[in-house]
């Protein structure tokens, strides 16, 4: 396989590649080159920031490790003329980098994260912006360099800084549309960008997450209550042989139980599998030792995606591995996700809770342009937050293979102790888009009209900076 020693060479041959931005979506609609109110210039007079921690029903385990609880952080920003926002931001040390969770105590990889965050908002104090991308561009070169010195690390990676800003984009969004005058999601999405996101879905596929320690009953329980696209957590704990060998008996033991389920949402009838290696395999051969075995047992034609399977530092042209490979953490920017493209990766798992709403637009329409199909993958988020990614994902190009439907990855319902308390802290909690029906989410007018409930203000993020 031809090892790639140049990023540049990709990069630059991508970039030739995308032409020029597209005009109209898929529905003929135009987008780009309309009229826009010319936007406002937003001075930011006060910030403030604060996190709970919440905890998990098992320990959630991938890339090798386990994570117990998750951090959940607010970011606020006042503008001049006396508007403010909250952004929120779920912590996740062990996907963003995990040499970082393996060298800290899960609570100090926490703190670094936060003590990034922190070094944002301190920096945004007395910035004047006219878009939220614009800002992220400003900030995130010097977030990055603080990352490296306080975790000691010059190959920190890119997502760590990215994870980190998320509460701080997204006040900046909400606050740009209170300062414009916007109330819904389409009207937020920068004409540069709109090609990418054009569709209203009507029905968004729920995807549930079975990370290592699921049980074989509860993916069982899981299909039988409605859900057809798995994420399959592969890539277990050990030396690369002793990875394989369980990564085999899970794909058995899955495919025994739920192989012959049938499904109305895929073209085949048949449950898509969508596995999820975070990088551990370490070479081709062993990837294609995991395909041949899915061939032997009668799985292979059911893998919809294999994510992330090589470290990024592997750098190498996949385009002749027989299934769709998709890139996750190591499309960091809009450059990585080229880089991706021009080595075979045949889509993109966008995260808007992750790498921020602003990169993840860029990112989207750059995998727009290449004809790449994205889907909106989870990071464990908080309900807010799964809301913030579904309005990505429900104006996502159907991804192929399912028909008119938008893929959202959602597994905060399965992960955390209080997720009752956290719904009743999202201000739309209980309309009827925000809990999956049957495997889907049902996305009506309200959802588009609404924008899913993310303008408006949360009193349980709100009374962390009031006090009462």
């Amino acid at each position: 396989m031809e090892r790639i020693t140049d990023r540049r060479q990709f990069i630059k041959k991508g970039l030739m590649a995308a032409g020029t931005v597209a005009l109209a979506s898929s529905s003929g609609v135009l987008l780009a080159g309309c009229s826009r109110k010319k936007e406002v210039k937003i001075t930011i007079a006060d910030t403030g920031l604060a996190f709970e921690s919440e905890p998990l029903i098992r320990p959630f385990g991938f890339k090798g490790g386990y994570m117990k609880e998750i951090w959940q952080t607010a970011s606020l920003l006042r503008s001049s003329s006396g508007a403010h926002s909250i952004g929120l931001c779920t912590q996740n040390v062990l996907w963003s980098d995990a040499n970082v969770f393996a060298s800290n105590s899960e609570s100090a990889g926490n703190a670094l994260m936060y003590s990034l965050t922190d070094r944002a908002m301190r920096l945004v104090q007395g910035q004047t912006f006219t878009s939220p991308v614009e800002l992220l561009d400003r900030i995130l070169p010097e977030v990055y360099a603080y990352g490296q010195k306080i975790t000691s690390r010059t190959g920190l990676r890119k997502t760590f800084a990215l994870n980190a800003l998320v509460g701080a984009d997204n006040a900046a969004w909400v606050l740009y549309a209170r300062e414009n005058g916007i109330r819904n999601f389409d009207d937020l999405i920068p004409e540069a960008y709109r090609p990418a996101l054009s569709h209203h879905h009507k029905k968004v596929a729920a995807i549930p997450l079975m990370a290592y320690t699921i049980p074989i009953d509860e993916i069982k329980e899981a299909v039988d209550q409605g859900y057809f696209f798995m994420k399959i957590k592969i890539g277990q704990p050990g030396t690369q042989e002793e990875m394989l060998a369980k990564d085999m008996e899970r794909l058995t033991a899955i495919h025994s139980a739920i192989g012959a389920v049938t499904t109305p949402y895929t073209e085949s009838g048949k449950l898509p599998y969508y596995f999820d290696a975070n990088g551990r395999y370490e070479s081709r051969d062993t990837l294609m030792r995991l395909l041949d075995h899915a061939r032997k047992i009668g799985a292979f034609d059911q893998i919809a995606i294999i994510e992330e399977p090589f470290a990024e530092e592997i750098e190498m042209d996949v385009s002749d591995i027989p299934v769709r490979l998709a890139s996750d953490e190591s499309a960091h920017t809009v450059d990585d996700a080229v880089l991706r493209i021009e080595m075979g990766y045949k889509a993109i798992a966008l995260k808007a809770i992750a790498k921020t709403l602003s990169m993840t637009m860029k990112i989207a329409q750059a995998a727009h342009e290449r004809n790449i199909p994205c889907f909106c993958a989870d990071l464990t988020v908080n309900p807010i937050l799964v809301d913030w990614n579904k309005n990505v994902a429900a104006r996502l190009s159907p991804f192929p293979g399912l028909g008119k439907l938008g893929l959202l990855e959602s597994n905060g319902h399965q992960n955390y102790s209080n997720w009752p308390a956290m719904l009743s802290y999202h201000p739309r909690g209980k309309a009827s888009w925000v809990q999956p029906e049957g495997g889907v989410y049902e996305l009506g007018r309200e959802f588009y009209k609404a924008g899913g409930g993310i303008f408006e203000p949360s009193p349980h993020y709100e009374e962390m900076f009031t006090g009462k």
